[in-house]
C-alpha cells in the first residue's frame, strides 16, 4: 500500500464531509490528539466521546484518528520520546530517566498492573504534551484546507459570472 495514495484518499473524505470548517477542524484536531497516546484500544471511543462532547465532526475525528495509524511502524520511538519528556515532567528534580540500552528490560515484567503507573503515567503525560502541537497545527491547516474546498466548491456551482454568460440577441 503507498502511503501517499493512501493519504490522499483520506484527505478527499475529509473534503466530501458536509459540515462547518470549524467542525470537521476540530474533528481533525481530535483525532491526532488522541492518536498520539498509548491508549491503544480506547481511542476510538475516546475520539468519538470529545468529539461529541464538543459538537466537533465525529466523521472526521475518527477518519483522522484512523489515518494516525499509518504512523505504527515508527510508533515505538514516539513513545519512547512521549515516555521520556513525561518522566522529566513528573520527576523532582527534572531528569531524564536512565537509558534503555543500559536497563535491563524484562519484557514479562511490562506486563504487569503494577508497572501501568511506573511507565504508563508518564507516557501518557508525555502523550499529552506532544500532541498539542501537532493536533493545534492539524486544526488550523485543516480549517484554512476546507474553507477553501468549499469556497472553489461553491464558486463553480453558481455557474459563470452574469458577464460572462452568453445572451442570444
Amino acid at each position: 500500500m503507498n502511503p501517499r495514495r493512501w493519504l490522499h484518499e483520506h484527505s478527499l473524505k475529509l473534503l466530501a464531509i458536509r459540515d462547518t470548517p470549524e467542525a470537521i477542524a476540530g474533528g481533525v484536531a481530535i483525532g491526532i490528539y488522541i492518536g498520539f497516546t498509548p491508549l491503544i484500544g480506547l481511542k476510538t471511543a475516546l475520539t468519538i466521546l470529545f468529539a461529541w462532547l464538543t459538537r466537533s465532526n465525529i466523521l472526521a475525528a475518527v477518519i483522522a484518528s484512523a489515518s494516525h495509524d499509518i504512523l505504527w511502524p515508527v510508533m515505538p520511538v514516539i513513545f519512547a520520546g512521549e515516555y521520556d519528556i513525561g518522566y522529566w515532567l513528573l520527576s523532582r528534580p527534572h531528569h531524564f530517566p536512565p537509558s534503555f540500552i543500559k536497563t535491563h528490560l524484562d519484557f514479562h515484567a511490562l506486563r504487569k498492573w503494577s508497572n501501568l503507573l511506573t511507565i504508563g503515567k508518564p507516557m501518557l503525560l508525555g502523550s499529552l504534551v506532544c500532541s498539542a502541537p501537532f493536533a493545534a497545527f492539524s486544526y488550523w491547516f485543516t480549517k484554512r484546507l476546507v474553507a477553501r474546498h468549499q469556497r472553489k466548491k461553491q464558486h463553480s456551482s453558481q455557474g459563470p459570472p452574469e458577464h460572462e454568460r452568453d445572451v442570444v440577441p
